[in-house]
């Protein structure tokens, strides 16, 4: 083995190994010239080594027995051209015979054998015939875009500046005879448009463009080669035909020459947006994209600089956070690329020429596309490496943040479109999807969805997230297109639209089946409703029993380990059939702001349904997870209110802040997801709140029964009469809080539920399936006047004030107590006026927020909330009773 000598290892590696564009314009610029100035550089070259030339060193040139057959030299009198090239090389020794071997033109002047195009004889003093059989000669060159002897290159053309994609142009020598040059200007487009496509084919083979790219350059190259096929034969019979015409030149390249003007439209509109505008800016550029070498690469890692990981992180970044800033940086490719053919080939409907090339070119293109698609939607699972296709998978969102997240983003966020659109008709924008080319324009690379797709993206988004999610329970799927792997759809076809349907309704009906009846969604469900709703749920009065001591701490300093025991303590003597299968998931949590406060800090940053909370918020619950975020952000924003807070915090009730948590595993968590549990917290705290305040009142009768509160006092009738009035401001407080909570479960709860039932049993997708859960939660915010600004305000005062009196149950024994033994002694009774004034407080309170809250009621009932109108007969009913 030879030593190896180790070499000094260059700054940097190229990708690949190759010449660049502006090198190889360069070398074939060169050829060019050589080829040019053969004939006179030979002649020189004969001259100056004339002593040295003998039988044994004849050129290899004259010696070709195919030169005497040219086409040009069968066009010329004998004793011409012909003649003096078909002379002896034993003859070349004497200068006489080197100017006989000098080319002569068919006057038998010899052609200056000067190098340069100003030095060509001119084709005035050349007979027509002769003229016309050079021209051709020439044209045979051009279209193939190889500069001619009389049609060269515009005089503008600098292969350095100027773009290969837009073509080479050429003219003709003005000294041709104009019965020649009209018909030879007509042809010369033909050179322009060759060298153009070729260029594009070169030039968008590049891995960075993609595979609908790759697949549109083959096709071209396809129609390129019959192109070359055609110039073949033309060349054949210009050898071969003595009466071969620039007419039947002509006759021939005719069609051909709108073929590939189409094609050379085409192209020009892939590259009309300057995304690849120049081979030569990015051949300069190119050489500094080399990637790293192995030891690099290894301190990258080290550093935590190199990972894939990170590599992804950025690259989502670059796309998320550049791309509505610019377009530029992003090729026309993928469904752009689809989108530009099928416009043309709508544009050109009526050139059948047109419209069939344009049909092939969209066929061949789309056909990577379309098995990308068929993989998505038979397997779910996402191969587009180019990033062509319309959907687009976020890699950094996994199933596991469904127990954490509660915006969900795995089902929202793990798949989307690229152009941003949801089923719902959302124009929410988002990150990622780039700004539009143009203003109305159309959107950039794979963003831009074939016209054909239009209709069908939601469908096929949706098709591949509902195997995705069947594939991560771990089932293997057997594709059902499968076996229509091996025949050749194509996306303008009716073939493919039905292969799609039957794709949706496969996947749709495969997960609908895993979560009805593999994973016991409905069971789940009614479970829920039995916790959270309270549904026969006398488990709630037991751990409120229980845990009375527990609940009247701060939310701090209660224990939740011990909370949670006593619920497990209740819901085993109180589960039963499916519900103590599901008791296990029911944990218990403290919520770190009150129930009120966090609705009016959502509801007034800009409305629990994404409006202005000013207007009342009357929708659902629509924007609760997008404000959730602001509402705390809001809420904080000065440093006084940041310490009101926490004071607040310091200083709420376990029971203000007690809730339950519900844990399910994939895949039941996209419907009984994060954002939905929040919905069912804020529905059980609402209820909770309603009957811890029913209990208290309940209980403040139980002690107004006693002796204090029964004794008659004759001597003391202000008392009778204050004891009178405290009964009665309970009773209605009681009546109020008894008909809200009525209202609640049986005209809202209860019914709503009853409709979801009815709709998931014929519910027919998984989507709508997810729709229906959550707009049964927002109907019942809504419908619960946890929606609208002005109900929150006045109901969260009404029933603070009666929690606030049911917390005066013992005070106002004591004060009875006391009254009765100051009624007894000669001394007489002197705190009835505090008594009265405590009282009158109350009452005025009361009296005060419960009109406010009936005229709201009564306002929303008729302009926007027609569920309010039973409540509005319940609290007239109320309002009645105590004052008639």
């Amino acid at each position: 083995m030879d030593p190896y000598t180790p070499r000094a290892r260059p700054g940097h590696r190229k990708k690949t190994i190759g010449l660049s564009t502006r090198e190889y314009t360069k070398i074939t610029g060169t050829i060019a010239s050589v080829r040019r100035n053969r004939l006179s550089s030979r002649h020189n070259d004969l001259d100056d080594d004339a002593g040295f030339d003998g039988p044994g060193n004849e050129s290899s040139f004259i010696a070709e027995a195919s030169f005497v057959r040219a086409p040009l030299n069968s066009r010329v009198v004998s004793g011409g051209v012909a003649s003096s090239y078909g002379q002896p090389s034993g003859h070349r020794n004497s200068h006489a015979n080197r100017e006989q071997q000098r080319p002569r033109s068919s006057q038998g002047q010899p052609i200056s054998n000067g190098k340069g195009k100003a030095k060509q004889e001119p084709l005035e003093s050349v007979p027509l015939e002769i003229q016309e059989a050079m021209i051709l000669e020439d044209l045979l060159f051009v279209l193939m875009g190889i500069e001619g002897e009389h049609i060269t290159h515009h005089p503008d053309y600098s292969p350095e500046d100027d773009d290969p994609l837009r073509g080479i142009q050429f003219v003709v020598s003005p000294s041709l005879d104009s019965s020649l040059r009209d018909l030879v200007e007509r042809i010369l487009p033909l050179g322009t448009y060759y060298t153009a496509i070729y260029a594009f084919v070169e030039h968008r083979s590049h891995l960075d463009y993609g595979l609908v790219n790759h697949a549109l350059c083959a096709a071209i190259r396809d129609m390129l080669k019959d192109y070359q096929t055609l110039l073949s034969q033309l060349e054949h019979a210009f050898t071969t035909s003595a009466v071969f015409s620039l007419q039947k030149l002509w006759f021939y390249v005719h069609p051909t020459i709108h073929t590939l003007s189409l094609i050379y439209h085409l192209i020009l509109e892939l590259d009309d947006n300057g995304s690849s505008n120049s081979l030569l800016s990015e051949d300069e550029g190119g050489d500094d994209d080399d990637e790293t070498d192995e030891e690099e690469r290894a301190r990258n890692e080290a550093l935590g600089l190199g990972g894939a990981t990170l590599k992804a992180v950025m690259s989502e970044f670059s796309t998320g956070a550049g791309a509505g800033d610019s377009t530029s940086s992003i090729y026309i490719k993928g469904g752009e690329v689809l989108t530009v053919i099928y416009d043309r080939m709508q544009n050109m409907a009526g050139d059948p020429t047109a419209h069939a090339i344009y049909k092939t070119l969209l066929r061949a293109a789309g056909k990577p596309y379309v098995e990308m698609l068929r993989r998505w939607v038979t397997t779910g699972k996402l191969v587009d490496p180019y990033e062509e296709l319309l959907v687009k998978e976020n890699k950094f969102i996994n199933r596991g943040i469904l127990e954490m997240d509660y915006t969900d983003e795995y089902w929202e966020g793990r798949y989307t479109l690229r152009d941003g659109s949801t089923s719902s008709g959302s124009k929410r924008h988002l990150a990622g999807v780039p700004s539009p080319r143009s203003v109305g324009g159309r959107l950039p690379g794979g963003a831009c969805v074939p016209p054909l797709l239009e209709g069908w993206k939601h469908k096929i988004l949706l098709a591949g997230k509902y195997l995705n999610v069947i594939r991560e329970c771990g089932i293997e799927l057997e594709g059902d297109g499968k076996q229509k792997q091996d025949d050749d759809v194509f996306m303008d076809e009716e073939n493919f639209y039905t292969f799609l349907e039957e794709a949706y309704s496969y996947a749709n009906s495969t997960l609908l089946n895993l979560l009805l009846k593999d994973q016991q969604l409905i069971p789940r469900l009614r479970s829920l409703k039995r916790y959270f709703f309270l549904s026969q749920a006398s488990f709630l009065t037991h751990l409120l029993d229980l845990a009375s001591a527990e609940l009247r701490k701060t939310s701090r300093s209660a224990s939740i380990v011990k909370l949670q025991s006593l619920l497990d303590l209740a819901l085993s003597n109180d589960a039963r059939g499916e519900d103590a299968l599901y008791k296990e998931d029911v944990k218990v949590t403290m919520a770190d702001s009150g129930l009120y406060d966090f609705l009016l800090k959502v509801v007034n940053v800009s409305g629990i349904d994404g409006e202005d909370g000013k207007n009342g918020g009357g929708g659902g619950g629509g924007g609760l997870d997008d404000h959730h975020q602001q509402a705390h952000t809001a809420g904080g924003a000065s440093k006084k209110e940041r310490e009101k807070e926490d004071a607040n915090k310091k200083a709420m009730l376990a029971i203000d802040a007690l809730t339950l948590d519900y844990t399910v595993k994939f895949p039941l968590s996209l419907v009984i997801s994060r954002k939905t549990i929040l919905r069912y917290q804020l529905l059980f705290r609402f209820l909770l709140h309603l009957k811890h305040v029913e209990q208290s009142l309940s209980t403040m009768w139980i002690e107004q029964t006693t002796l204090p509160w029964r004794k008659r006092m004759p001597n003391h009738p202000d008392f009778e009469k204050w004891r009178l009035r405290v009964c009665l401001l309970r009773a209605r407080m009681l009546a109020f809080t008894q008909q809200i909570l009525a209202f609640a479960t049986f005209e809202v709860l209860e019914p709503n539920w009853k409709s979801l039932e009815d709709k998931l049993e014929r519910v027919s997708t998984v989507d709508q399936l997810l729709r229906d859960h959550v707009d049964f939660l927002d109907t019942c915010l809504k419908e619960c006047m946890l929606t609208s600004s002005k109900l929150l305000k006045a109901y969260s005062r009404l029933i603070v004030t009666c929690s606030t009196f049911a917390l005066y149950t013992a005070s106002f024994t004591k004060s009875a107590n006391s009254a009765i033994s100051a009624a007894e002694d000669s001394g007489g009774d002197t705190g009835m006026a505090k008594r009265w004034d405590i009282l009158g407080k109350f009452e005025t309170n009361f009296n005060h927020w419960f009109q406010v809250h009936l005229d709201c009621v009564q306002f929303y009932a008729s302009s926007e909330n027609v569920s309010l109108l039973p409540l509005v007969a319940r609290l007239n009913s109320v309002k009645a009773g105590f004052t008639g």
